[in-house]
C-alpha cells in the first residue's frame, strides 16, 4: 500500500515538472515574438525636460536665421500643397504641386492686362515727396551727408536715384494713386533689406494695445516689428471677441501678399524674419523701459513684454526659442513731419461693446445716409473703402475701426491698408458682417470686380497664387505662412464676394453697381 502511494506521488511530481517546462517554453516563445516587433514611438504628450523645452522649436523646425539665408542663397525649392488628391491605400491623400508650377501661375497673373496695363506717367504734383532741386552753388554729391553715428553707414546721397538706399527710393515713388508700381524693380531690394540687413537699433513704438518695436538699419531705413504670438495653426477661440484677439505676425505678411494679388498695392512691404532676441533687441536697445522687461523663462527661453495699454505683462510675454524669435517687419512710411497722414473713422466701425450694436447693424438703409456725407458723396472714396472691405472679408479681419490717407493729397487719393495683425484668425468660419458695406451700398470698382472674377478661375485660383506668393517669404523655409485651411477659406470667401456682387446687379442695373475706372479694357 505504501509502495503504491509513493509511486503515485512520483507520477504527480513528474507531471508537474513536464507541465512547468512546457509553460516556460510557451512564455519564452511569446516574449521572443514581441521582442522582434518594432516598438511604438513615445507619446507626444510625455513629459519633457526643461532643457528640451528650452530648445524646442514650436513651429516644427529648428532652423536658425543662418539656415534660412543658406537655403535662400542655394535656391531652396520646396513643394507647396495644392488641393489635388490621389488614392493611397484606400484613402485620399493630398498631393503637392512643384513650387515652380505655382510660381508660374503667379507670374501669369501679374502678366495679365489687368495687372500689366501701362500706367500714365506720374506728374510731380502727384508725388508724395518732392526732391529739393539742387542749387548752382551746391555740389550734387553733398546734398545729404550723414553725421557719424555708431552702427550706421556713412552716406552721401545726391539727387540721383542710384545713390539712394532702397527704402528711400520706395518713399520717393509713392504717388497719389498707390504705394508702389507693378512691376517695381526696387521692391526686391526693399524686401532683401527687411529680411537680412543688420539691425542697429530697437525701441518700442508708443501707443497701441500690443507690443510693437521700431527697428533701424545701417542705411537709416526703419521697419515696424511685430513678434510671433500665435502658432500658424492656432485658430481664434470662438468665445473670444474680435477686439480681444492677439495680433499675428503671419497675418501682417499675408495681408501684404493678398493686397498685391488683388492689385491694390496699398499695404507697405512686409517680410518675415527670424531675429535673435538678445543680439537684435536686448543688447542694442536704448529704450530703458523696454530693457527692464527682459527675463529668462523657467525653461531657459529669453522673454520680454515691453510697456503698452493691455497686453504688455509677464502673462503675455514674447519669448524666443531659446533666443530665436519669428516676427514680421514692415517698412515704415515717411515720417509724419515729411508726409502727414489723416486718420478717418470707419463709417462701418463696430461698437467694440459686448452688448451694444452699431448703427449700421440695425439700419438696412444706412449706406444711403453715408452716400450723402463727405467725403463719400463724391469722388472715389466709397469704392476705395469697398476695396478695403473686400480685403478684410477675404482675410476675416473684423478690427477695422479707422483707416488713413496722406494729407498731402486731400480726399482724392487711395486708402492706406495698415494694421492687419488680427486677420487670418479663423478659417473654419466666415464673417458675413464684414461684407455689409458692399451689400448695403452695392458699389464696386470695375477693376476690382474683374480681378475677383479672374482669381476665381482655375488658371489663376486665388489660393494657388497666394500660396506661391507666400513661398517667397524667408519664413516659408521654416513653415508655410498660412495653413491650407486658410488658403481654402480664401477661395470660399471669394465665391461669396462674387455672389454678393451678382445679387447687387440683379437688384440694380450694372452701371449703378460698377464704377468704371478702366474703360479701355474689355470684360473678361
Amino acid at each position: 500500500m505504501l509502495w503504491r502511494l509513493r509511486r503515485r506521488s512520483r507520477i504527480n511530481c513528474l507531471s508537474l515538472a513536464i507541465g512547468s517546462i512546457f509553460l516556460h517554453l510557451l512564455l519564452a516563445f511569446v516574449f521572443l515574438s514581441l521582442y522582434e516587433e518594432p516598438c511604438d514611438p513615445p507619446s507626444a504628450t510625455g513629459t519633457s525636460s526643461p532643457k528640451h523645452l528650452a530648445n524646442r522649436n514650436y513651429t516644427g523646425s529648428t532652423l536658425s536665421s543662418t539656415d534660412i539665408s543658406q537655403r535662400q542663397s542655394s535656391g531652396f525649392q520646396g513643394h507647396v500643397g495644392v488641393p489635388t488628391e490621389t488614392s493611397h491605400g484606400g484613402r485620399m491623400a493630398p498631393v503637392t504641386e512643384p513650387l515652380a508650377s505655382s510660381l508660374a501661375k503667379l507670374q501669369a497673373l501679374f502678366d495679365h492686362p489687368l495687372y500689366s496695363a501701362p500706367m500714365s506717367s506720374v506728374h510731380q504734383e502727384d508725388r508724395l515727396l518732392k526732391v529739393k532741386p539742387k542749387l548752382k552753388s551746391e555740389r550734387s554729391s553733398q546734398m545729404w551727408v550723414s553725421e557719424n553715428q555708431e552702427g550706421y553707414d556713412s552716406i552721401h546721397w545726391n539727387s540721383s536715384g542710384d545713390s539712394h538706399p532702397p527704402w528711400l527710393r520706395f518713399h520717393l515713388a509713392i504717388s497719389r494713386w498707390q504705394l508702389y508700381a507693378q512691376p517695381d524693380p526696387n521692391m526686391e531690394l526693399v524686401m532683401q533689406q527687411l529680411a537680412s540687413h543688420r539691425i542697429v537699433s530697437a525701441v518700442q513704438k508708443s501707443g497701441g494695445t500690443q507690443l510693437k518695436l521700431v527697428m533701424s538699419f545701417p542705411n537709416y531705413g526703419q521697419a515696424m516689428f511685430k513678434p510671433m504670438k500665435r502658432e500658424r495653426d492656432d485658430e481664434t477661440d470662438y468665445n473670444l471677441y474680435y477686439f480681444s484677439d492677439f495680433e499675428r505676425h503671419n497675418a501682417e505678411i499675408g495681408a501684404f501678399h493678398l493686397d498685391r494679388i488683388l492689385g491694390y498695392r496699398r499695404v507697405p512691404p512686409v517680410v518675415g524674419r527670424l531675429v535673435d532676441v538678445i543680439k537684435d533687441i536686448k543688447d542694442i536697445t536704448t529704450d530703458q523701459k523696454l530693457a527692464r522687461t527682459f527675463f529668462n523663462s523657467p525653461v531657459g527661453n529669453v522673454c520680454f513684454y515691453g510697456r503698452c495699454s493691455y497686453y504688455c505683462n509677464t502673462e503675455h510675454a514674447v519669448c524666443g526659442r531659446p533666443r530665436n524669435l519669428e516676427a514680421s517687419l514692415a517698412l515704415m512710411l515717411p515720417d509724419l513731419s515729411l508726409a502727414n497722414r489723416r486718420s478717418w473713422r470707419s463709417p462701418w466701425r463696430r461698437s467694440y461693446s459686448r452688448s451694444k450694436l452699431a448703427q449700421w447693424e440695425t439700419e438696412p438703409g444706412y449706406c444711403t445716409t453715408i452716400k450723402k456725407t463727405a467725403p463719400y458723396d463724391k469722388g472715389t472714396r466709397l469704392v476705395d473703402f469697398i476695396d478695403l472691405v473686400i480685403l478684410d472679408f477675404l482675410m476675416s479681419n473684423m478690427d477695422r475701426h479707422h483707416y488713413e490717407t496722406f494729407e498731402e493729397f486731400g480726399n482724392n487719393t487711395f486708402l492706406l491698408h495698415l494694421d492687419n495683425g488680427r486677420a487670418f484668425g479663423r478659417h473654419s468660419k466666415d464673417e458675413p458682417s464684414i461684407l455689409v458695406p458692399l451689400e448695403q451700398c452695392c458699389r464696386i470698382r470695375r477693376s476690382t470686380w474683374l480681378r475677383l472674377r479672374l482669381l476665381s478661375r482655375p488658371r489663376y485660383r486665388l489660393s494657388d497664387v497666394m500660396r506661391a506668393s507666400l513661398s517667397r517669404d524667408p519664413l516659408h523655409s521654416v513653415a508655410p505662412l498660412l495653413t491650407e485651411p486658410h488658403l481654402a477659406a480664401l477661395d470660399r470667401r471669394l465665391k461669396m464676394l462674387l455672389e454678393a456682387v451678382s445679387r447687387c446687379v440683379e437688384e440694380h442695373n450694372l452701371e449703378e453697381v460698377v464704377y468704371d475706372d478702366i474703360g479701355h479694357l474689355p470684360d473678361l
